[in-house]
Formats: structure tokens, C-alpha cells, sequence
């Protein structure tokens, strides 16, 4: 993929795919084009063998999804493709899109992957079980788009379905209660940013554990003393234990077993610290194992962020600034308080203020572009480059793969 040929713009992005207890299983793999729209994509782009090569080969991918598989569009061509002997098939969900004719090539081809040990999915099935019937005989996951049905139509297309042993996927589910009824009338997988949604209730408040944690980020900040650090902790267990855990974990690169809070914060330096508080958030405050999607999606956001600005400024205090900015912007999920609640509790930067509120500012334009790579929005990706000149679809790419990476070594210090 050459920089100066514009038509080669392709964004990865990821959306998340999540079980029925809400934990990430997997992520379906976007290739967005930054010039052209999302259908024209997916009729001429997926089927390049180039794109897909240059993301496992080049980028990383594999690496990237950690434990997790990752779902891949395919049209006809790319199905028949050689391409795909090269993917991992333990690691990768093969997703027959709508728009492939059911021939008997196809269905043979299928077959064949089906041996080679890939899983199979059919994409946005809607309710013509006659036209797929060879089809799902075959594939072991059917992904089902809810936004066309009512409750009652997509239970009716759910209730066809289960007369093959398949796992559905509800596609598309952008709040908890949606999530909810698909859970209830028997799907197994939910891909969204449902988790993502914040539930604010009016006249909420803040708990005090967040409290805690946001008065601790706001002394870092300052640069308070290290006692006046451990105090606050002392009041909190579950966020003791928590930052203790972090600090031992590989992912801190800290050799020697710490065993006290204050040797926790000095072995971790102040940069650091200010890190981890804000990972904390998302962690489970009662300090035992497990974390959240959403957790998942705040630190690759945060990292991301931070890789990216580190390019446009070699300062360090602006690449803070943008960690931060990218795990605040999701604190409303979390807390289920606005925005300006939260940005009364901690002492920002104006230029992350600004971002948060508005969306101004670089910081403003990273948080959009780290935004609609989520989204697999490639014509905004390509308006948010235009506002930072030094970053090119390349150098995102590849950082958002090194974030995943990251991400996923968090994650697992967390289990």
C-alpha cells in the first residue's frame, strides 16, 4: 500500500464481538477505503488479495488480535482466492457475504476451508432460508443484522434458524436492551458498541471509588507528594490491590516484586502512575480478575492516541495528553455521568478540555480519527488526516495494531 496513490488510502479498523456473559470473543476486521463509501468497499476492495496480505504480512494482525479471532468479509472472488491458504485459519472467522450466489464451486470451496479448519460464517442473513439452505448446512455462525426487524419478525427469523446447530450473531446492536432481548430469544455472540453507550441518568453523581480516583489522578497531575498519594489509596483496598497487581505485571517491564503502595508508586514513576489510574477506572474495583470490553476499548483508544501524537510531537507532555484524552472520552460509559460532571472532578489541560467538549484542536482531530477507525468510517479518517499533516493511513494502521498488541497485554495481566 503506496502513501502516494490516494486510491490505496485503506483504513483497518475493528469492530468487537462480544459473548453472552459480554466479554470479547472476537473482532470483525474492517478495510475502509478513506475515498470511497463503505458498499464500494466491500464490491471491489475485499477481494484484494493485496490489502488482506499486507495486514497479516506487514501490519501484523495475527499479532494483534492477541486471543481473540478476528471475522473477515469475503466476496466470491476472495473466497476462490489463494490468498486465504496464508491466513491462519485456528485464528480466523471466514464471513460468506450476502451478496455471493450459492453455486456449487462455492459450496465445494467451502467444504474445502471448512477442512482446512477455518469457521464459517454467513453475513447479514435476513430471511431467505430457501436461497441458503446448502449454505447452512455448512457454516457454523450466522450473523443476523437487527435493524431491518421488529422484535416479533426477528424472533419469527431467529426461531428458522435454530433448525441447524449454529451460533448466532446479532450485528448491529447499539444499546444494552437490544443486546438484552437478542440474548433472551437465543443468540450466543453480539457485535456492537452497545457497551460502549453511556446510560446517563440526570442528577447522577460520581461513586465514591471514582471519586477516589479521579481526587488521585488530579494529585499526579499536580505532582503531590508520594504520601499524600499513598493516603488516598490506604482509604480504597480494591484500587490498592488493583495497582499492585498492575505494577508486578510483565506488562510495567518491573523486575523486582513490589510489596508496598509506596514502593508501588515510586518503582512506577509519576508517568506511569498517571497511566495506570486511568486504566484503573476500568478495571474491577472490588481488585479481583477480569476485565471489561470496554476496558479493552479505552486502552487501545488511549494507546493509539498516544503512539499517534508522539508522531506529530516529540514531546512527551503532548503523547500524555493524548493517552488521557482517549481514556476520558469513554469515562461517561462508564460512569453513566455526562461528560461535564466528570470534567468538574479532574484538573485538565485546555487543549484536552477542548477536545472532550468539542472535539477541537489536534487533540480533537486524533480523538475523531481514533473514533471512526471503530467505526470503519474511511471517508472521515481521510478528513481527520487532512488536519494532521505528518500522519498518513499507513503510520495509523500500524499503530493501531501496535495498540491492539498493548491492549491485549493488559488484558491479560487482568485474568
Amino acid at each position: 500500500m503506496n502513501d502516494s496513490d490516494s486510491s490505496d488510502e485503506i483504513f483497518l479498523g475493528r469492530q468487537p464481538i462480544l459473548d453472552r456473559d459480554h466479554q470479547l470473543v472476537a473482532y470483525e476486521l474492517l478495510f475502509r477505503n478513506g475515498l470511497k463509501n463503505a458498499a464500494e468497499v466491500e464490491d471491489n476492495l475485499v477481494a484484494s488479495a493485496n490489502v488482506i496480505s499486507h495486514a497479516f504480512a506487514d501490519l501484523g494482525v495475527e499479532q494483534a488480535l492477541g486471543p481473540y479471532k478476528g471475522f473477515l468479509n469475503c466476496d466470491e472472488a476472495l473466497l476462490l482466492s489463494d490468498i486465504l491458504e496464508i491466513l491462519p485459519s485456528d485464528k480466523i472467522v471466514l464471513e460468506v457475504l450476502e451478496t455471493v450466489e450459492i453455486t456449487p464451486i462455492i459450496l465445494e470451496r467451502c467444504k474445502e476451508l471448512k477442512a482446512r479448519g477455518f469457521t464459517l460464517a454467513l453475513d447479514d442473513f435476513i430471511n431467505d432460508v430457501e436461497k441458503y439452505k446448502t449454505l447452512l448446512e455448512l457454516v457454523d455462525i450466522v450473523k443476523v443484522e437487527i435493524l431491518p426487524f421488529d422484535p416479533e419478525a426477528l424472533k419469527a427469523t431467529t426461531e428458522k434458524l435454530k433448525h441447524w446447530p449454529l451460533r448466532l450473531l446479532a450485528e448491529k446492536v447499539d444499546a444494552r436492551d437490544q443486546a438484552d432481548y437478542c440474548h433472551q430469544i437465543g443468540y450466543d455472540l453480539f457485535q456492537g458498541y452497545y457497551f460502549a453507550r453511556p446510560a446517563i441518568m440526570a442528577g447522577r453523581k460520581l461513586g465514591h471509588s471514582q471519586l477516589a480516583l479521579m481526587r488521585l489522578m488530579g494529585l499526579v497531575l499536580e505532582d503531590a507528594e508520594t504520601g499524600q498519594l499513598e493516603t488516598v489509596f490506604k482509604q480504597e483496598p480494591g484500587l490498592s490491590v488493583n495497582l499492585m497487581r498492575l505494577t508486578n505485571s510483565v506488562a510495567t517491564g518491573c523486575r523486582v516484586r513490589v510489596t508496598s503502595l509506596r514502593h508501588a508508586i515510586t518503582v512506577l514513576g509519576r508517568r506511569q502512575l498517571q497511566r495506570w489510574l486511568q486504566l484503573l477506572l476500568y478495571t474491577n474495583p472490588s481488585g479481583k480478575g477480569g476485565s471489561s470490553p470496554l476496558m479493552m476499548l479505552a486502552a487501545t483508544r488511549g494507546r493509539l492516541m498516544e503512539l499517534l501524537a508522539a508522531r506529530l510531537d516529540s514531546k512527551g507532555e503532548f503523547a500524555d495528553q493524548g493517552f488521557m484524552t482517549g481514556i476520558v472520552s469513554l469515562m461517561p460509559a462508564l460512569m453513566g455521568t455526562p461528560m461535564d460532571e466528570i470534567l468538574k472532578g479532574i484538573n485538565l489541560a485546555p487543549a484536552m478540555q477542548k477536545a472532550l467538549e468539542t472535539g477541537e484542536g489536534r487533540l480533537g482531530a486524533l480523538l475523531t480519527l481514533t473514533q471512526a477507525l471503530e467505526s470503519g468510517d474511511g471517508s472521515s479518517c481521510h478528513e481527520q488526516l487532512l488536519k494532521l499533516p505528518g500522519l498518513t493511513h499507513t503510520i495509523v494502521n500500524a499503530h493501531l495494531t501496535e495498540a491492539l498488541c498493548w491492549a491485549n497485554s493488559i488484558n491479560q495481566e487482568q485474568e
